[in-house]
């Protein structure tokens, strides 16, 4: 059995579809292995959403060249976004064997083992969603877990490569959802993630079954098994999905909904559409259909043309929605979508500084976020040990709230009640009740 490795950068959406290759791997007779030194495959699952990501990923293809030049026998193949966007100049890298786009994986034993087989296959799917095949998963039975119910994107918002990577969106059958959730359940998994990248626009048949349905379908299996869904978008956010959050306790009360910016012009420029205000009104929606919810967001900055006046507005949108968190990024141009185009009139200063002013306005709200939870006892899941801190136990609340405290590893995999003592800007520590 060959043995192979991958190596997997970017969204949950990547894990996903890693495990989803290792599966059809090793029901071809190949071996995945932990460690790259023992691997006669090398792949790398890549991710094309920000310009940082696809410099990793050729700087990680420069590094397996010359482990290429010492091992002539050792082979390569890129997959994911990247092997999408940029085919041409990745066939030309003098590191890579093969490149295989997100809806191609079923051909990849099949282009292994033919000397004939074309090196590339990069067609975009209208069907494909891997519903039949199961996710191959390392360590099992493990703690938390990702189910993709759908894959691709319609929205077209205009800096985002992933419709063109990814493809149009298209559901799954929500039996085979429901089927990979119990089959988790029973291996012991605590905690699963229903994962698409617009996963409020889930339709099955017609729209016969909503992602509102679907999430209910899925709650209901075991009121022991956690359920969590990302990421959504805000225009398609319905109070149905509001409503059946409020109804199940295994739900956990955390929410990521992407609003990228503040402003109105910014949100027309960027093809959201939604505005400010639209945004807002499902945030005290969804503030009053779940009392005490986690919120957390995106933001991008220094979108081309972003004045001072619209940048405020995203501050002022940090004042008044209050978040628990936010992942913030500069804005990166990606080659074929149309804000690549936009005229940009910010300096690397200016967009840096922006950058800054933003994050010290959104952790402050993370702490205030976190200090509500001082001295209340909070159920944990436990999912292992720190990787700073070998004696002390790591986990995640219902709130999304990463919580760590001394403990035994007896109790990795289990809900235990933790007393906060002290709350940081993006964690809590405790000690066990």
């Amino acid at each position: 059995m060959i043995p192979f490795y991958i190596e997997t950068y970017g969204c949950q959406m990547n894990v996903s579809d890693s495990e989803v290759v290792t599966r059809i791997l090793t029901d071809n007779g190949y071996r995945p292995c932990s460690r790259m030194e023992d691997a006669r495959l090398l792949f790398v699952n890549t991710c094309s959403i920000r310009e940082n990501a696809e410099k990793r990923v050729m700087n990680r293809l420069d590094h397996f060249g010359r482990l290429k030049k010492k091992d002539p026998l050792l082979k390569v193949g890129v997959l994911g976004c990247m092997a999408t966007r940029l085919k041409e100049q990745l066939l030309n890298h003098p590191a890579v064997d093969w490149v295989v786009g997100p809806d191609s994986y079923r051909y990849l034993p099949g282009m292994l083992d033919s000397r004939a087989a074309a090196p590339v296959r990069v067609q975009l799917s209208l069907s494909e969603t891997y519903a039949d095949i199961k996710p191959y998963r390392e360590k099992e039975p493990g703690v938390t877990s990702f189910v993709t119910i759908m894959r691709g994107c319609d929205n077209m918002c205009a800096y985002c490569i992933v419709p063109y990577v990814r493809g149009r969106e298209r559901s799954r059958d929500p039996e085979s959802i429901e089927a990979e959730v119990k089959s988790l359940l029973q291996e012991g998994f605590r905690e699963v993630t229903l994962l698409g990248q617009n996963v409020n626009s889930y339709r099955w048949e017609s729209g016969l079954v909503t992602f509102a349905g679907l999430l209910d379908r899925v709650a209901r299996i075991s009121p022991l098994l956690r359920i969590r869904y990302t990421t959504s978008h805000p225009k398609d956010m319905q109070d149905d999905v509001l409503h059946v959050m409020a109804r199940y306790p295994n739900i956990c009360k955390h929410i990521h909904l992407p609003v990228q910016s503040g402003s109105n012009a910014v949100l027309d420029k960027m093809n959201r559409k939604y505005t400010r205000e639209e945004y807002i009104t499902k945030m005290k929606k969804l503030k009053e259909a779940v009392p005490g919810i986690s919120i957390t967001t995106d933001f991008i900055v220094a979108f081309p043309s972003e004045t001072e006046e619209e940048f405020n507005d995203t501050i002022s949108l940090v004042h008044e929605i209050q978040f628990d968190g936010a992942f913030t990024f500069i804005f990166s141009p990606r080659a074929g979508t149309p804000a690549a185009s936009y005229p940009n009139t910010l300096t690397p200063a200016e967009k840096k500084d922006r950058l800054q002013r933003l994050n010290q306005v959104v952790n402050h709200y993370s702490l205030l976020g976190n200090k509500r939870f001082e001295g209340q006892i909070v159920e944990v899941l436990v999912e292992g040990f720190s990787k700073t801190k070998p004696d002390v136990l790591t986990g995640y609340t219902p709130h999304n709230k990463l919580v760590n405290f001394v403990g035994d590893e007896s109790l990795i995999g289990t809900i235990v009640k933790v007393k906060i003592e002290k709350a940081f800007s993006w964690h809590l520590r405790g000690v066990l009740v």
